[in-house]
């Protein structure tokens, strides 16, 4: 499976550039701390799915697209406090693209999930 194929990953393609875009706007002092935090959790979105969907097996697919979905779990988080501290305001495009990378996350976990109990 060529994980440049798939939409949920060219979302959360989206997504990682969205982020660095945002991450722009954190205050210097935010470098090594939030920044870096921020942007580790939107790379590795993308970098789970291109890895899960690499290996051998669906049961390893499964695993790291949880860890996917572990990590867009905490950007959103970084995303809120970013926006309570005031470094930036309400992006309701970033917004909208963390659900939009959800459900596609969820979607393509329903769908390994189905074709696995289809055929056994």
């Amino acid at each position: 499976m060529d994980h440049k194929e798939l939409d949920v990953w060219k979302q959360a393609m989206k997504l990682t550039s969205m982020a660095y875009n945002l991450a722009d706007q954190l205050p210097r002092e935010e470098n090594f701390i939030l920044k870096s935090q921020f942007l580790r959790s939107a790379i590795s979105i993308p970098s789970n799915i291109s890895e899960g969907a690499g290996r051998d097996s669906d049961k390893e697919l499964l695993r790291f697209l949880a860890i996917s979905l572990g990590s867009l779990a905490e950007l959103e988080t970084q995303y809120l406090i970013a926006v309570e501290q005031n470094y930036f305001k309400n992006s309701i495009t970033f917004e909208e693209q963390i659900m939009n990378t959800r459900k596609l996350i969820f979607g393509f976990r329903n769908y390994i999930k189905r074709k696995n109990i289809t055929s056994d």
